[in-house]
């Protein structure tokens, strides 16, 4: 039960993590740090209300990618952070290609900037995710494995 909640936290937090990498893709730092006082409330809360946007979104569409990812960490106990991190780059290219691939030409969304905002949010989130809960894939039994002998 513990096992599901970190799973699903880590989701949560990969999630989260994608939207305000991709949110900054619109609202960049620089933006942000030009504005005024005033206006840099003002894109703060922009950036914060696209994170969760966006976050949805990401959602949406990777959870039973990333349940696959999940599982056969969990199964076979990876905690190397640089697996989810692939994990959620692979993810985020088909994220990428599903986008293009239902777009029109008169609408189109394939282009660089694109690709590389959706490639640093799944490489992001992933490693997030690698760090919240994989570190601890596989339970209470794999760390029993993988500690030393005293």
């Amino acid at each position: 039960m513990l096992s599901l909640l970190r799973i699903l936290f880590g989701f949560i937090v990969a999630c989260l993590v994608a939207g305000f990498v991709q949110a900054l893709f619109v609202i960049t730092p620089a933006e942000i740090a030009r504005a005024g006082p005033a206006a840099m409330a003002e894109r703060l809360q922009g950036v914060g209300v696209l994170t969760l946007l966006a976050a949805t979104q990401t959602a949406a569409f990777s959870a039973p990618l990333a349940l696959v990812v999940a599982a056969f960490g969990e199964w076979q106990q990876v905690r190397s952070w640089i697996y989810y991190a692939l994990g959620g780059l692979a993810i985020a290219s088909a994220g990428f290609f599903a986008e293009h691939a239902s777009e029109t030409e008169a609408v189109s969304f394939a282009n660089d900037y694109a690709l590389r905002a959706y490639l640093a949010a799944g490489f992001i989130a992933g490693a997030a995710y690698g760090r919240v809960a994989g570190r601890r894939a596989g339970g209470r039994a794999a760390e029993q494995t993988h500690r030393l002998p005293s």
